[in-house]
């Protein structure tokens, strides 16, 4: 029986994420590092106002995921495998040993802003919930345009997809979606179009920056949400967090792979609990929980019994 730690990506993020991090020297430790990277107080990312950024939103991710991890692995409730949603997959590899923290940093810092760069304005991602992806992908391609572009761009759940695109193609999407017998349609906190080609020019600029990157073969399994499959080589890796940005989603593969592979607890790292909420599926027969309404000391106690009753 494995420990899986699962990642967040955009649209998790919640005002006061990095102060509600535990008192804890591995918190200390990844905040001081991300100051001396950034040249900026770390703790300056998370307010409402700051997270309209798509910059300060990844990197708050990031930062908070590499933080909590650090603080379980020191309390010996280490993972048997990561997994991470989008930018997710960058403090995943961070975990797994596969990037630097720093380089990490610089990274995601440049991937927002790209991102934002691109896509300033008048585009974004909503969530589809309550309809078969076949009937939604007929939907999409009715709608879409050269002009009013949308795509599918993540595949959640069994019944919950994510588009991307422009507004008004979105908005389309979702009135045709509800009158189809889709439950619900919600437009993410998430102001780019991720997971799409829209942004392949930014993919493109990332595969460029991690020409200059070292990275390494990952110490535990590293399980990619655009494969949905275990990636060990480090050029590999490399190229899917890269290119991760304007690639598909599947993260309802990727939580049966990790079941499959013998995860039996899957635990979210900060903020909220949208993974949580996705991977309860796949893990109906074990245990899917996040940090955030978890003490740390029950979190690391369900870890280590985990890994415990894997050496009986």
């Amino acid at each position: 029986m494995s420990v899986l730690f699962t990642f967040p990506g955009q649209g998790s993020q919640s005002p006061g994420m990095l102060s509600r991090l535990p008192a804890d020297v591995e918190v200390e430790r990844t905040f001081a590092q991300a100051h001396a990277v950034l040249g900026r107080d770390p703790g300056e990312l998370d307010t409402e106002a700051s997270l309209r950024s798509t910059v300060a939103v990844q990197l708050a991710l990031l930062i908070a995921g590499v933080a909590m991890a650090r603080v379980l692995i020191a309390r010996g409730a280490r993972p048997d495998m990561v997994a991470g949603m989008s930018v997710g997959a960058y403090p995943a590899a961070v975990v797994a040993g596969v990037l630097d923290y720093e380089d990490a940093l610089r990274l995601v810092a440049l991937r927002g802003r790209l991102m934002e760069e691109a896509f300033p304005a008048s585009y974004g991602m909503t969530a589809v919930i309550g309809i078969e992806l076949s009937h939604l992908e007929r939907i999409v391609a009715r709608i879409h345009s050269p002009s009013q572009p949308v795509f599918i761009a993540n595949l959640n759940a069994e019944r919950q997809t994510i588009v991307a695109g422009a507004d008004a193609a979105m908005e389309a999407v979702a009135g045709a979606a509800l009158e189809q017998g889709a439950t619900r349609c919600e437009r993410l906190a998430a102001s780019v179009p991720s997971h799409c080609e829209l942004l392949a020019p930014v993919a493109h600029a990332m595969k460029n920056a991690f020409a200059g990157v070292a990275t390494k073969r990952p110490r535990i399994h590293f399980l990619s949400s655009s494969a949905a499959r275990v990636l060990r080589d480090p050029a590999r890796i490399a190229d899917d967090l890269a290119g991760n940005v304007a690639m598909q989603v599947n993260w309802l593969d990727t939580a049966k792979l990790a079941w499959e592979r013998g995860a039996r607890l899957a635990v979210e790292m900060p903020s909220r609990e949208v993974l949580t909420g996705l991977t309860h599926a796949a893990f109906a027969e074990g245990l899917a929980l996040c940090c955030e309404n978890n003490r740390v000391d029950t979190v690391c106690a369900l870890i280590r019994r985990e890994q415990e009753g894997r050496t009986r």
